[in-house]
């Protein structure tokens, strides 16, 4: 799997151009993830000198990005094209907005008696 991850408000608080306090829950998963072989793009608005910051303190808490807002090279060759939208099998970022499609919604509600997640249903 592919995950593209947020940086501000994400891995750590939103105190920009500051670096916030790391959330270490999310720290912990983005690791969990590495250590099962996922592939991991770090993703945010961050350019420049604040970019080159937050990759810095990502290392320094032994967090490694395959990509930093780009997409994986295989894909960009398996592609033949460098599109704008980093490609990800899930993003993770704090301003998420789950989506589920009716269909799915239907479906779920005949096979298990668990409720529908929550977000917007369409």
């Amino acid at each position: 799997m592919i995950y593209a991850i947020d940086f501000d408000g994400t891995l750590c608080r939103d105190r920009f151009p500051e670096i916030g306090e790391p959330r270490t829950a999310v720290i912990h998963f983005v690791k969990r993830l590495r250590a099962q072989g996922d592939k991991l793009i770090l993703w945010t608005c961050r350019s420049g000198d604040d970019l080159e910051a937050a990759v810095a303190w990502c290392e320094a808490l032994g967090l490694t990005f395959d990509a930093v807002n780009d997409n994986l090279p295989e894909n960009i060759a398996r592609y033949n094209n460098n599109c704008r939208k980093v490609n990800a099998d899930y993003y993770i970022d704090d301003r998420n907005f789950p989506l589920q499609l009716r269909e799915e919604r239907d479906f779920e509600q005949k096979t298990t008696t668990q409720p529908p997640r929550a977000g917007v249903s369409i």
